[in-house]
């Protein structure tokens, strides 16, 4: 799999469904800024994925905010199959834990199948966290702090992008995510 389509699917992802939705009101002005890291790793499996992980958290603590706010770790032939990814964010957690980075770090979790526990695979909900490939969103925790001035306003978000996609439907939400792997930027 070619990286550079990988990224340039995962831009477009960005900029027409979680920005272009304002699914995440903090998105824009990182992704306006070029101060999201894309990293596409090749591994197959957990272990290399981990080890990935790894290297990628200590990254980003050590690049200065300026330059990188946050990372995306996209690892198209690792973990597939939905039940297994949500099954690896819990030594995706540990890792985290074992550098020392829980209160510096948050990792969020995207999928292709994302699915929230308790609700059907075709729920609208869970496409507010499904994305073109499988994906750990590496997150800053003072960027989050930073933006997040309003603690009620920002426990709203979920309930509104739900709103938002249930107002869009499931088909065009469909159609847009099988858009970003047809256009070309």
């Amino acid at each position: 799999m070619d990286a550079s389509s990988v990224i340039d699917a995962t831009r477009r992802w960005i900029s027409s469904i979680v920005i272009g939705l304002n699914l995440c009101p903090f998105a824009q002005r990182v992704f306006d800024a070029d101060r999201i890291r894309f990293v596409v790793t090749d591994v197959a499996d957990e272990i290399g994925l981990l080890a990935d992980l790894a290297r990628e958290l200590e990254a980003l603590v050590a690049a200065p905010v300026s330059a990188v706010e946050t990372t995306l770790l996209i690892h198209p032939r690792a973990l597939g199959d939905f039940l297994d990814y949500n099954d690896f964010l819990g030594a995706a957690d540990e890792s985290l834990a074992n550098l020392g980075l829980q209160g510096t770090i948050q990792i969020a979790s995207f999928h292709p199948n994302y699915q929230f526990a308790g609700t059907d695979a075709d729920a609208v909900e869970n496409y507010t966290n499904r994305s073109p490939y499988p994906m750990l969103h590496l997150l800053r925790e003072q960027s989050i702090s930073a933006v997040a001035e309003d603690p009620k306003a920002l426990r709203e978000i979920p309930r509104r992008n739900v709103e938002t996609l249930k107002n869009l439907g499931i088909a065009k939400i469909r159609g847009m995510l099988a858009a970003i792997h047809t256009k070309k930027t």
